[in-house]
């Protein structure tokens, strides 16, 4: 009798053994790690990081943030292959995404993210969003030139009375979709003269912000930049000396550019990877990028809150971002008018 109770004993025992170990297995302290993406970046680090934040307070999703040039991470991306713990592409121009549409790296963004966007702010296969968008403008100091003398295209900043009042910055990805535009809209000879004659008669800059510096300190009378710029120097200085001037009618100095951002076919965190992106397009990722830096919310029905020119006030040429493929022709122009 007493060696039956201690059997049963014995395998109570065991059986309360395995119920709390399948317990401890399933509990939370066992379960599987939470997910974790990856966004390599492009745009502004700040931005980037604000993003990365507030999803994480949305969702509880945690994002690493990989910082570097567009056009690297880019390349980045295409020696990684399979093998890339990217999840997101942030860029700050559209070319890098189009370009890694095109070869195969993207997957097709959900549908309910791209029907919130303007479709020709979208790759025509789906596979990459223009997220926010800029213009470009002339920044100029009256103190050095007034308004009324500035031109009605921006073809003709590549004329001799403009030596040493215009400045510019080549390797501008922004830069480069100009050019691209100018090519769309005038052919490549007009694009090689303008570029030709940029450089004979125009000052180059290492970065958009150096230059609109030049501008404010009289350096130089005039620069190409994007809008965003001139925004962020005013949120930094407050009142500045400098003004933006808008070309109209279509004219290439007026191109609208997006910054864009795909979900990697690579990504081992597919569905978390769409939220990211459909974030991005939410009313609340916009505010999120847009009060981080002036630019335009590109979710249909929304407008800025910067103080920007109104987005339908702006008369930019009729190129897409789509229309700017992978920007190839731009550089190879550069190149050979030796500004590259």
């Amino acid at each position: 009798m007493m060696l039956r109770n201690t059997r049963l004993a014995t395998s109570l025992l065991r059986g309360l053994t395995l119920s709390i170990l399948g317990l401890a297995l399933t509990s939370p302290a066992h379960a599987a790690d939470p997910v974790s993406l990856t966004l390599y970046n492009g745009q502004h680090k700040e931005v980037g990081d604000n993003l990365a934040k507030a999803f994480e307070a949305k969702t509880g999703i945690h994002v690493n943030v990989r910082k570097g040039s567009s056009n690297q991470l880019a390349s980045q991306i295409m020696e990684e292959g399979d093998r890339s713990p990217a999840d997101v592409f942030y860029a700050e121009e559209s070319p890098p995404l189009n370009n890694l549409g095109e070869q195969g790296f993207l997957a097709k963004a959900d549908d309910s993210t791209l029907q919130v966007l303007p479709k020709e702010y979208v790759a025509a296969n789906g596979t990459w969003i223009g997220v926010t968008a800029r213009t470009r403008v002339v920044a100029f100091n009256p103190k050095k030139i007034s308004e009324d003398q500035l031109p009605k295209s921006v073809l003709e900043f590549a004329e001799p009375q403009w030596q040493g009042k215009i400045g510019f910055v080549p390797t501008s990805g922004a830069f480069q979709e100009q050019a691209v535009a100018i090519i769309k809209l005038h052919g490549r000879e007009a694009a090689e003269e303008w570029l030709t004659g940029l450089r004979a008669f125009g000052k180059t800059y290492t970065n958009n912000m150096v230059a609109l510096k030049a501008v404010e300190n009289g350096e130089v009378a005039a620069v190409l930049v994007n809008n965003y710029y001139w925004f962020a120097l005013q949120r930094e200085k407050g009142q500045l000396d400098s003004k933006l001037y808008y070309f109209t009618d279509g004219d290439a100095g007026g191109l609208v550019t997006v910054s864009s951002a795909g979900v990697l076919k690579a990504s081992k965190h597919p569905k978390e990877a769409q939220q990211l992106l459909a974030y991005m397009a939410s009313e609340e990722g916009q505010r999120v990028i847009t009060n981080t830096t002036a630019e335009y919310p590109m979710r249909k029905g929304m407008v800025s809150e910067r103080g920007l020119k109104p987005f339908e006030e702006l008369q930019p040429p009729k190129v897409t971002p789509a229309d700017l493929g992978n920007a190839e022709e731009a550089l190879d122009l550069e190149r050979d008018v030796g500004l590259l």
